[in-house]
Order: C-alpha cells, then sequence, then structure tokens
C-alpha cells in the first residue's frame, strides 16, 4: 500500500507501539497502590530518608507529576531521625496522619529514637521499610519473578523481619504479605495510627511486594471516612459534674491537654466556669492553659494537691513521683481519651472516677452538664477571688545534688558571668511573634523556659519526648506544616550535638523553612552531673572534682555550624548583646534564613 492511507496506517502502527511501550512502563505495581493509600487517606506528605527498596514509589510520583494528578508531596530527607522527627512536628501541627520510609532494617533502626518519640507524643503516623522474601531465588530459576538485588541476601536480612524488633516502640507492626493487600494496609494502618491512643504503626513492604503488579479495580479504593467522636455517656458526665460542683477545693492538673483538638479552649472554658487552679507540673509536655490568666497556679501541685478535696487529672500521664504519692485527702478524677498509657510499663492514677473519650468533646459536655445542674455562685466567686493574687514565684530544689553542682570551677559550671536561663526565656517572649512555636528540647533548662514564655495558646509550646536528637527535625516538620508560623528550637547544647546537625540545616535550606535555634550552653551536660550527685554528694568525684559523663571539651563552636549553609549565626557572652543579637536573629529569620544563637549561660 502506497499514498496518504498508507501513511496513516503506519502512523497509527507507530501510534499503537508507543501507546504499548508507555502501557508497559506505567504498569501500576506496589508503588502506586502506596501512593492511592495516601490520596485515599489524605495523607499530603511523604517523609523519606531513602532506600533502594522504594523505586516503585519513586516511579509512581513521577508519573504523577508527569500526569499532573493530586496527590502527596514527597520529601528526600538525609538522616532517618529528621525523617521520623519531621513527621512528628508536622503530624503536632496538623493532627493528621503522615507515611514515612526508611531503608529496611537499618534504616528503622536509625529513625528508631523519632519513632518512640512519636508513641509517647501520640502523633499518629505510618513508618515502612522493606525486606526480601526471596533472595534472588525465584529470579535465578527463571520463573519470570523480579530479582530484589543481591544487596538483600547479603547485608540486609533480619532474622524474623523487622516487623519484629520495631514493634516494642510502635502501637502496631505487620508485615504485608501480598500485594493484593498493600492497599488495604496502608489504609488499616494508618486509621490504627490515629485512634486513640494515637501513635506510629510499622508496615515491613518487602520488595518482591512493591515490584509485582497491582490492580486498583480490585483494591476498593475510596475515600476514607474521618474519626469517629466519643463522649462519656450522660450518666457518666452528670457524676463528674456532680463531684466538681461539690468541691470546695478542687484542683486540675494537666500534662497535654493542649494536644487534643479543642483541648486548649475546653479546658479554658471548665476553669473558668468554677473557678478552678490549674497546674501544669513538670511532667507537662505543651502549652495546655493560658500562663497569664489568674487560675494558673505554675509549675508545682504539691501544695494545692495536699489541700484539694478532688484532683481533676486531664490528661495526665504521671501526676505523682512516686507514683505512691497519690494525695490521700482528695476524690480523683480522671479525664483522657485513654488514660491507661500502654506505652508506660508502671502507671499509678488512683482515681475515683474516669471520663473517657475525646477530650475536647468530653469536657464541653462537662461544662454544659455544669450549668445545667446550676453551680454555687457565691462559693465560685469567693475561689475567683482568693485566686485573684499571682501564686508565690516558682521555688528551685535546693538539694544537695543543686548545691553542689553550682559551683564555680572545674566541670562544676562556668565561671566569670555568662547569661541566667530566665532572662534568655523572657527575651524570647517579648521579641517572638504572638503566634511563635517553641520547640524544647533543652534538659535542665526546660522549667525555665515553659515557665517565662508564658504561653497563650496551643502549640506555643511543645516539649521534645522520647529521646535527644529530634528537636531540629521536630521544629521543622511544624514549620513545614505552618510556613507562616515564626518556629524557635531552644535546645541545650549537649542536646544539639545529639541531633543530625547537617542534614537538618540541608533540609532548612533546601525545602526553605527558616527556623531560629537557640541554645541554652552551659558547656556541659549538667543533667549528667545532678544525677551524678544525687547519689553521690560526697563521693569522690567530689572531692576530687573528676567527673565522668559531663564535660564537652571537644565541642566545636556551635555559632560556625551555621556558616556553611549561609545562615546566621552568632554567639552571646554578654547580657547586653543578648536582645540585639536576638533582634538581629529574628530579622535573618523573618526575612527567610535560618538563625543560630548560642548563649553562653551561667549554668
Amino acid at each position: 500500500m502506497t499514498g496518504p492511507d498508507a501513511t496513516a496506517t503506519a502512523t497509527a502502527g507507530v501510534g499503537r507501539a508507543a501507546g504499548d511501550a508507555r502501557a508497559a512502563v506505567d504498569r501500576a505495581d506496589g508503588g502506586e497502590a502506596i501512593l492511592a493509600a495516601c490520596r485515599s487517606l489524605g495523607v499530603d506528605v511523604i517523609f523519606s530518608s531513602p532506600g533502594s527498596e522504594w523505586a516503585p514509589v519513586w516511579e509512581a510520583l513521577a508519573r504523577q507529576a508527569r500526569d499532573g494528578v493530586a496527590g502527596p508531596r514527597y520529601l528526600d530527607l538525609m538522616h532517618e531521625t529528621l525523617a521520623v522527627a519531621m513527621a512528628t512536628g508536622y503530624g503536632l501541627a496538623t493532627g493528621r496522619p503522615q507515611l514515612v520510609l526508611l531503608h529496611a532494617g537499618p534504616g528503622l533502626l536509625q529513625g528508631a529514637c523519632g519513632i518512640h518519640g512519636a508513641l509517647l507524643a501520640g502523633v499518629g503516623m505510618v513508618v515502612c521499610s522493606a525486606e526480601s522474601l526471596t533472595y534472588g531465588e525465584g529470579f535465578s530459576a527463571g520463573s519470570g519473578a523480579v530479582d530484589p538485588g543481591s544487596q538483600w541476601y547479603r547485608n540486609l536480612s533480619m532474622v524474623g523481619g523487622p516487623q519484629a524488633f520495631a514493634a516494642p516502640w510502635v502501637k502496631w507492626s505487620s508485615q504485608v504479605g501480598d500485594v493484593g493487600t498493600l492497599y488495604g494496609s496502608v489504609v488499616r494502618a494508618a486509621e490504627l495510627a490515629v485512634r486513640g491512643p494515637a501513635g506510629p504503626v510499622y508496615l515491613n513492604v518487602p520488595v518482591e511486594v512493591l515490584l509485582a503488579p497491582w490492580d486498583a479495580a480490585r483494591a476498593d479504593v475510596r475515600p476514607v471516612a474521618p474519626t469517629g467522636r466519643r463522649v462519656s455517656t450522660d450518666d457518666e458526665l452528670e457524676r463528674a459534674a456532680r463531684r466538681l460542683l461539690a468541691a470546695e477545693r478542687p484542683v486540675l492538673v494537666t500534662e497535654s491537654v493542649g494536644r487534643a483538638p479543642d483541648g486548649f479552649g475546653a479546658l479554658v472554658e471548665l476553669a473558668e466556669l468554677l473557678a478552678i487552679p490549674v497546674v501544669e507540673p513538670q511532667s507537662a509536655v505543651c502549652a495546655n492553659f493560658p500562663r497569664t490568666s489568674p487560675l494558673h497556679r505554675g509549675g508545682e501541685a504539691g501544695a494545692l494537691t495536699r489541700e484539694a478535696d478532688l484532683i481533676v487529672l486531664a490528661c495526665c500521664r504521671a501526676p505523682w513521683y512516686p507514683p505512691s504519692n497519690r494525695p490521700a485527702g482528695a476524690e480523683v478524677l480522671v479525664i483522657d481519651d485513654v488514660p491507661q498509657r500502654p506505652v508506660m510499663a508502671y502507671q499509678v492514677l488512683g482515681a475515683d472516677q474516669y471520663l473517657e473519650g475525646d477530650v475536647g468533646p468530653t469536657l464541653r459536655a462537662l461544662s454544659a452538664k455544669i450549668k445545667a445542674l446550676g453551680a454555687d455562685e457565691q462559693r465560685i466567686a469567693a475561689r475567683r477571688a482568693q485566686l485573684a493574687t499571682p501564686p508565690p514565684p516558682a521555688t528551685r530544689s535546693a538539694s544537695p545534688a543543686t548545691a553542689a553542682g553550682s559551683g564555680s570551677s572545674g566541670s562544676s559550671g562556668r565561671s566569670g558571668g555568662g547569661l541566667d536561663a530566665a532572662e534568655v526565656a523572657v527575651a524570647l517572649r517579648e521579641l517572638l511573634d504572638g503566634r511563635a512555636a517553641v520547640v524544647d528540647e533543652t534538659i535542665t533548662h526546660s522549667r525555665v523556659v515553659a515557665e517565662h514564655l508564658r504561653a497563650e495558646e496551643p502549640l506555643r509550646y511543645s516539649y521534645v519526648q522520647g529521646g535527644l536528637g529530634q528537636g531540629l527535625g521536630v521544629a521543622l516538620g511544624v514549620k513545614l506544616a505552618d510556613p507562616a508560623r515564626e518556629v524557635v528550637l531552644t535546645v541545650g547544647d549537649g542536646s544539639l550535638l545529639y541531633n543530625p546537625i547537617v542534614q537538618s540545616f540541608a533540609a532548612a535550606r533546601g525545602l526553605g523553612l527558616p527556623i531560629l535555634v537557640v541554645v541554652f550552653n552551659n558547656g556541659q551536660y549538667r543533667s549528667m552531673k545532678l544525677n551524678h550527685l544525687r547519689f553521690y554528694p560526697d563521693g569522690a568525684a567530689v572531692t576530687e572534682d573528676d567527673f565522668r559523663g559531663v564535660d564537652l571539651p571537644d565541642a566545636p563552636e556551635l555559632a560556625a555550624l551555621a556558616a556553611p549553609f549561609g545562615m546566621f549565626g552568632a554567639t552571646v557572652t554578654d547580657p547586653a548583646d543578648l536582645r540585639p543579637t536576638l533582634a538581629r536573629a529574628l530579622a535573618s529569620v523573618r526575612s527567610g534564613t535560618t538563625a543560630l544563637v548560642d548563649i553562653r549561660l551561667a549554668r
């Protein structure tokens, strides 16, 4: 055949061949199943410290971009702790589950500290890594199976599978056995992650499963319904309301109600309704109640709870220490979605009544019940008048450990000046934007930071849980979730050195996430020393000034760490320079460049 018809036929043949080739290249596999699950769940970011098993996901992401299909954003990060910690910060700010992709067993172990931190913080996320099920045997036998790569046989296999050693630090751990169940497994994992107690779940997705063909039509792909709300029953609410109305000297203690949706506002409503004093003890991990309110009575619950006739524990995992130290003369009402924390090996609440359900709605329902029953306005007015006077200043421990730790020579602390941690926190409070989020990874100064920031809204203050080295990532995750929010990391010098600094600063620059890092630098692992002195106040280490695990003699100049990334770095040794330097650092952050200020403290 010749002429136009022949040309058309030949062109059509070429078009069919190209279409067939593209169809072969675009064959859906396990990578597409994972992206489909993300779209169904509303997962908008995939955090990854990449490994070779994730080529199917990368290919699916490339097709998503090429075809203009809506779907999750993917972030390549250079350290597993950073990837998990950013997912934690993002989850704290949004309340939505995210996906974290790590590499095999070693990558999972590198991310373990961050995953455990997410478990303690109650952040829902799906963490995935892989293994090989065939080690290339099917491929070498000519059965048509894919070759997973020899590294899985030589170096990456883990006896029992990675799901076995992930189990202790996630709330659920499993393996996906077939590509046909992959989509459903990711969806179920995310739904498990966000339900109480929220936390990370782990999926082992073998490389053969990822590379296997996947048929979306057989997977029932559809949007996932939002989590339902739970509130205690009406009779339980009435019993709790009557306890509160009958109490002469109630006190409210809270650690983490501010992390629950509407928890902060609902707790304010209840406390103000009955003029109940509120304490955020040392174990508090976030802003829960306005510290500027006359009802906020600081961080020492001891005196108030000893005199109370009713103690309300709102999201408290460890209200007494030692655990047997429950006040004997008071009833205890616990309000929590999951009062008995499965992440704790031992826990004592000593409750006389539990209200279990989603915290915000439950607190609102309790307030409504109190209003319906009617309160003794005269009693409330008297309590409100009594609480109008400010609480006494927070007292610092005068234990032998603390006293011995405040010396002026050797490894006892800096001599010859330095700044006070409280003045640093006050300067931050006065210079920061009103919406700024402060992520705290200090140890010996954490209570000072929380006290003097005087948080008035949720996320103003949040403490990093589960082990040091996550602060930079958590702060970057908060910033990623809300780029318009000013984000600050307060961190000790020892704590900072646990962080993946290079990888975190690279992410801050590459992703356009400017944050302010303020180092509370006392030149040592002071918490290590205080615990040594707790047990050996007159020991050889004290008499010979010969401590272990305390000094940081080889620590670099911390401000210089910012220079390779073109970031602002400064050191403050004189109190007169504190505010001007912080102001310049904030100007840098507000113009789009991360800043690190190393503040040399007296101790």
